[in-house]
């Protein structure tokens, strides 16, 4: 996957240098995710279907606050 130049960090990176967080890349197909202050440690790769409904359990507060019921 051809991410290299394309890794930009959350939004939620917090105060200071902003190293507190994950970084991503997309492509068409696929989105990566790293650790932001160990980006050489290697990444996670999902196909972009289920990378989209993980992001969307993340914003959901009841499946946040009571996974196992889902």
């Amino acid at each position: 996957m051809g991410t290299s130049d394309n890794w930009r960090k959350s939004s939620y990176s917090g105060g200071g240098d902003g190293n507190n967080c994950v970084e991503i890349a997309t492509a068409p197909t696929h989105a990566a995710i790293r650790d932001s202050k160990a980006p050489a440690y290697g990444t996670l790769t999902f196909t972009t279907g289920p990378f989209s409904l993980f992001v969307q359990a993340l914003s959901d507060p009841e499946i946040m606050t009571n996974p196992c019921s889902h």
